[in-house]
């Protein structure tokens, strides 16, 4: 068996941004392993551990994924391939060029994050299962395999969650309550530096174009309630709500 985990690396939700030029500067940033691709490699760990085979990690982006990709070595996959990547490619694109590094790798299943945070979408694990032509379960909170042919998985809906029953090879998305992603050990950190990392440049035409960015900026009312009535305080803060932040 052989399974894949598809990973994003992503600015760290407390560093500072800022814009030059109308596009985020990322040069002052903390780079980070997206925590939802986290939950995908933790469990491609695990079912390796469980059933035997081969772990794969695949990410396409700049230079600096190195740093994510490695930390994923790190965590116990045993190989990765970097499709390098500069400047903005959008999910569908990127979905297409790493569908051909999976088909050539002929996995059991590819698992990659819910949600990738600096995109703020869901688009890439559906997009990769489309280029595949292979069955998507998103959301995924449990898995099990049954042999290699079949999968049984877990996964959240709005109104509850659902258990179904997919054939492999599939593409599966994690959710926060799919595991609690292990640390990498010191010794896991050296084993990293010595596995496989294949680098392939790649070139792409982008089917969308960044034309500005802006970072969301909120200055705070500083409405202080007076408390000696919590009831009139509570009637206040109900109204400020609904009239002014318009959240209720």
């Amino acid at each position: 068996m052989k399974f894949i985990a598809v990973i994003r690396q992503v600015p760290d939700g407390e560093s500072r941004l800022k814009i030059e030029g109308g596009q985020v500067d990322l040069s002052g940033a903390t780079m980070i392993l997206d925590q939802m691709d986290e939950w995908a490699v933790e469990e491609v760990i695990r079912l390796q551990e469980k059933h035997g085979g081969e772990s794969v990690v695949v990410a396409m982006g700049p230079e600096r994924f190195e740093e994510a990709i490695r930390t994923a070595l790190a965590m116990g996959i045993d190989r990765a391939v970097h499709l390098v990547a500069e400047g903005y490619t959008d999910p569908i694109t990127q979905a297409e060029a790493l569908a051909e590094v999976i088909k050539a790798e002929a996995p059991t299943l590819v698992f990659t994050g819910g949600q990738q945070a600096d995109w703020d979408a869901q688009a890439l694990g559906p997009a990769i299962a489309e280029a595949l032509s292979w069955p998507v379960v998103s959301w995924t909170t449990q898995i099990e395999l049954e042999g290699d042919s079949h999968a049984k998985a877990k996964h959240d809906l709005d109104e509850g969650a659902e258990v179904v029953r997919v054939a492999l090879p599939a593409v599966f998305t994690s959710q926060q309550g799919l595991n609690e992603p292990r640390y990498p050990t010191l010794p896991g950190i050296m084993k990293a530096k010595r596995k496989e990392l294949k680098k392939v440049p790649v070139s792409t035409s982008s089917k969308v174009a960044i034309v500005e960015q802006t970072i969301q900026e909120r200055t705070r009312l500083n409405k202080v309630l007076d408390g000696k009535d919590p009831v009139a305080a509570a009637h206040e803060l109900v109204k400020l709500l609904h009239e002014e932040a318009k959240v209720i």
